[in-house]
């Protein structure tokens, strides 16, 4: 019996994936959803379009539901503000559960806007919960083709290094519904818009300590490195280990970021990237913000965040640092998943080696 109800569950779904696929080939021409994995990342990264003053922004919801709708006046006079017009997904504001709709209408979205030509970019609207459920059904084949600049972060890391396996650039910067304060923006107009190459450097210390508390750049293993850039939330990363939807991180620079996870957990993410080979195929390292990283019940029997990093990071024998601001903070800077760059351990800096955008 459970043989027969699985078989007839899976029949149902591959009808549903056709249907589905052929629904979207006569809405956007663009062909069904793909069946198979990206292809290895390339030498040579294809990169999207640079975004325009009046240009439209397509906003799409990949993963987790909106709450509020009346949020997205907000949203969309955010958009007006960064010289941009939004044009929302037309289910953005489906739920299903803890989703924004279903898998297939979230991905029906989200093809339909990589397909029409009046869409410039896209940008996730949030996070939370469901990307990586999209991934079967989405052709990067024809995104490849008709490249476009997808920015989001958090659960969207899923989407980011996937389009990095098929050859796209996309960008790990803020969700349209983030704060968006004047560093975070200036930060992602210099890379969406103009193309730019700047250096981050981890944040300077603006507390009341003496010593600068806080301050200090955290290097485990010093030096210089070069190399791409792939990454994302170490949760969404880590997950992907096993799927045919992660890149290879030969020669990469792994860039990290987490949040609301105690240190075991990041001890526990990280052991399974070193035990699945990923971490010793690294030309360098930075790890982020880890906001709220810390077990609840407190006491002196737990590693600290950094101690845990120290212990992963410091025998690898790459450059590796942690404190750049990149995360779950409002301050974050935009990070080209895909792009070559080259990171300074000692310095805490990360400095673009090549644009984002054409």
């Amino acid at each position: 019996m459970t043989i027969g109800k699985s078989t007839t569950r899976a029949v149902a779904r591959r009808r549903a994936l056709a249907e589905i696929g052929g629904g979207l080939c006569a809405l956007t021409g663009i062909g069904a959803f793909a069946r198979a994995a990206p292809a290895p990342v390339q030498a040579n990264m294809v990169r999207p379009p640079r975004l325009r003053n009046g240009d439209v922004l397509g906003l799409v919801a990949p993963a987790g539901f909106v709450a509020d709708r009346f949020g997205l006046d907000e949203i969309a006079a955010t958009v007006r503000a960064m010289g941009l017009e939004p044009r929302f997904a037309p289910h953005l504001t489906a739920r299903e559960g803890y989703l924004a709709g279903s898998d297939e209408v979230r991905a029906r979205d989200l093809m339909a806007m990589f397909a029409d030509d009046g869409v410039r970019g896209l940008m996730a609207v949030r996070g939370g919960y469901g990307s990586a459920r999209l991934l079967p059904y989405l052709d990067f084949a024809a995104i490849a083709r008709r490249p476009k600049l997808f920015a989001g972060f958090s659960d969207n890391t899923a989407l980011c290094l996937a389009l990095a396996k098929a050859g796209v650039v996309s960008i790990h910067g803020p969700n349209a519904s983030a704060s968006w304060p004047p560093a975070a923006w200036e930060a992602f107009r210099q890379v969406a818009f103009e193309g730019a190459t700047p250096t981050y450097s981890v944040a300077a210390y603006t507390g009341a300590n003496l010593g600068g508390r806080g301050s200090a750049v955290k290097t485990f293993h010093g030096g210089k490195a070069r190399g791409r850039l792939l990454g994302g939330n170490l949760s969404v990363l880590s997950a992907l280990v096993g799927t045919p939807w992660l890149p290879d991180f030969e020669g990469a620079i792994l860039f990290v970021e987490e949040t609301n996870e105690s240190e075991y957990r990041i001890d526990r993410m990280l052991t399974q990237l070193a035990q699945a080979g990923v971490l010793g195929k690294l030309a360098g390292v930075v790890f982020g913000q880890c906001t709220h990283c810390e077990n609840p019940e407190g006491g002196f029997s737990n590693f600290t965040v950094y101690e845990v990093l120290d212990r992963r990071f410091a025998g690898l024998g790459v450059p590796a640092f942690q404190g750049a601001m990149i995360g779950h903070i409002a301050g974050q800077v935009s990070i080209p998943v895909g792009a070559m760059a080259e990171i300074d351990a000692d310095a805490g800096t990360i400095r673009l080696l090549e644009p984002a955008v054409s």
